[in-house]
C-alpha cells in the first residue's frame, strides 16, 4: 500500500514538473518557432521558386543556386569581399576584444567602469556613420585630409571613399572599431565570473605566469562567453553592410566593397527577385552556421 501511494506521488510530482516546464518554456518555444525557424524553412521554400510578390510562386527548383554560382560575376565579388573582411575583422575584432577586456579587468573597478563604458560606446552610437563621413570626406573639408596636408604629408585631397586603393582599408579600420561593443562586454561579465580561488589552486598545481593562467584556467571558465562572443562576431563579420552602405554608398566603386548582404538587399528590397533573395540568404546561412562550427570545434579543445 505504501509503496502504491509513493509511486501516485512520484508520478503526480513529475507531472507537475512537466506542466511547469510547458507553461514556462512554451511561450518562448512558440515565438522561437513562429519568428526564427519557421521564417528560415519558407526562405528555403521560397529559394527554389521564382517570385517577384505579384504573382504566385513558380517552382524552379535549384535554378537560383546555378545561377548564383555559374551566371552570377557580382555574386562571385561578393562572396569575397564577405569571405575576405570576414576573416580579416572576425578573429582579429575577436582578439582585440579579448585582449581590452583582459588589461581592463586588471585596473581598479571605478577606472575599470569608466573604460568599460568607453569600450562598450561603439554599439550605442547609432550616427557614427556621419561621424566617420565626416572624417573621411573626399575633400579638403575632412578631418583625415585637413590634418594630412596640415602637416605636409599629402598636396590634394585623398578620395577615401571612390579611391579603390584605399577604400578596403577604411572599411577594415570603421568595422572594427564598431566591433569593440557588446564582445568586449560579454569578456569583461565572463572575466569577473571566474573563480579567484581557481588561480591559487592552480599556483600550487605548477602554474608559473599569467599566461598558462589563461590558457589553462581562465578560458576554460569562460568557455561559454567565448562561444557567444565568437557567435557575434561571426554574425557581425558576415552581415556588414549598413555602415559601407552610409559611408560608401551603394553600390560602391567597381563592387570593392560589395558584400553578400549588399547582394541580398539588391535582390531583395530593390528589384524583388524575392526566390532569388532567398537564395542568396540561404547560402550566406549556410556559411556562417559552418563558420560558427569551426569556431566551436576550436573552442572546445582550449585547455585540454
Amino acid at each position: 500500500m505504501k509503496n502504491t501511494v509513493k509511486s501516485a506521488s512520484l508520478k503526480r510530482a513529475n507531472r507537475n514538473r512537466r506542466l511547469s516546464l510547458v507553461v514556462f518554456l512554451g511561450p518562448f518555444l512558440v515565438t522561437f518557432f513562429l519568428f526564427t525557424i519557421l521564417p528560415v524553412l519558407v526562405s528555403i521554400f521560397i529559394s527554389l521558386t521564382n517570385f517577384n510578390m505579384l504573382e504566385l510562386p513558380d517552382f524552379v527548383g535549384l535554378d537560383n543556386y546555378a545561377k548564383l554560382f555559374l551566371n552570377d560575376s557580382v555574386f562571385s565579388t561578393a562572396i569575397q569581399n564577405t569571405l575576405i573582411i570576414a576573416c580579416i575583422t572576425g578573429p582579429v575584432g575577436y582578439l582585440l576584444c579579448f585582449a581590452f577586456a583582459w588589461l581592463v579587468n586588471e585596473i581598479p573597478p571605478k577606472p575599470r567602469a569608466f573604460m568599460t563604458l568607453l569600450f562598450f560606446a561603439p554599439s550605442l552610437s547609432g550616427g557614427m556613420s556621419a561621424v566617420w563621413a565626416l572624417l573621411f570626406s573626399n575633400d579638403s573639408y575632412g578631418y583625415i585630409n585637413a590634418w594630412l596636408q596640415e602637416f605636409d604629408i599629402i598636396s590634394e585631397p585623398i578620395r577615401w571613399t571612390v579611391d579603390t586603393d584605399y577604400m578596403f582599408t577604411v572599411c577594415i579600420i570603421i568595422i572594427l572599431w564598431q566591433s569593440l561593443g557588446t564582445t568586449f562586454l560579454t569578456f569583461i561579465a565572463g572575466l569577473q565570473t571566474v573563480d579567484r580561488s581557481l588561480y591559487e589552486a592552480g599556483a600550487v598545481d605548477g602554474i608559473k605566469n599569467r599566461w598558462q593562467e589563461l590558457y589553462y584556467i581562465t578560458l576554460p571558465q569562460m568557455r561559454g562567453q567565448l562561444m557567444f562572443g565568437a557567435i557575434l562576431a561571426i554574425t557581425g563579420s558576415f552581415g556588414v553592410d549598413g555602415i559601407i552602405t552610409a559611408v560608401f554608398g551603394f553600390p560602391t566603386q567597381e563592387y570593392k566593397l560589395h558584400t553578400i548582404m549588399h547582394h541580398l538587399h539588391d535582390y531583395g528590397n530593390v528589384r524583388y527577385e524575392m526566390g532569388y533573395a532567398c537564395a542568396i540568404a540561404a547560402l550566406l546561412f549556410l556559411i556562417s552556421i559552418l563558420a560558427n562550427k569551426v569556431v566551436q570545434f576550436v573552442l572546445d579543445r582550449i585547455g585540454k
